[in-house]
């Protein structure tokens, strides 16, 4: 059980350290430096501790719950790129509130500029897109297989 805790959280670990490298290469901000380094050895931490038990005690590896992994690990993975599209939506929708991207119309229609949405974001969403349907399908179906 020890094995499968720590080999799930160095699955979100290497999630959050992929972040910080992400947002640390488009902002070049201190904190985001500091989240990867520190999540790098989190990551180095939980990867050594996870050899030393394989190595000290193999059997492990023979009573891992391998279906176990693969559901919890698939709804967290779905869970963060569910996280990460409402952050890109909410973005979206914060700039479209904002005065310098939008105008009235000769009707007081309001107009936004097509500035509102850029096209990394849109490129983001649908490279997440598919990673969201295939770790949810397979999410809800080993939940639904667990109630039939």
């Amino acid at each position: 059980m020890i094995l499968i805790v720590l080999l799930l959280l160095l699955a979100v670990s290497v999630s959050i350290h992929i972040y910080f490298l992400v947002r640390y290469l488009r902002s070049h901000d201190e904190w985001h430096l500091w989240g990867y380094i520190n999540t790098s050895v989190i990551n180095v931490f939980l990867a050594g501790v996870s050899i030393l038990i394989i190595v000290f005690k193999p059997e492990k590896i023979r009573t891992l719950d391998t279906a176990l992994m693969m559901w919890v690990m698939s709804g967290a993975m779905m869970t963060l790129v569910l996280i990460f599209q409402i952050s890109i939506i909410a973005r979206i929708v914060h700039r479209s509130k904002l005065p310098e991207f939008y105008h009235y119309n000769f009707f007081g229609k309001k107009i936004l500029d097509p500035k509102v949405v850029k096209p990394m974001e849109v490129a983001l969403f649908i490279v997440s897109m598919p990673f969201f349907v295939i770790s949810g399908a397979y999410f809800a179906a080993r939940f639904i297989k667990i109630f039939l």
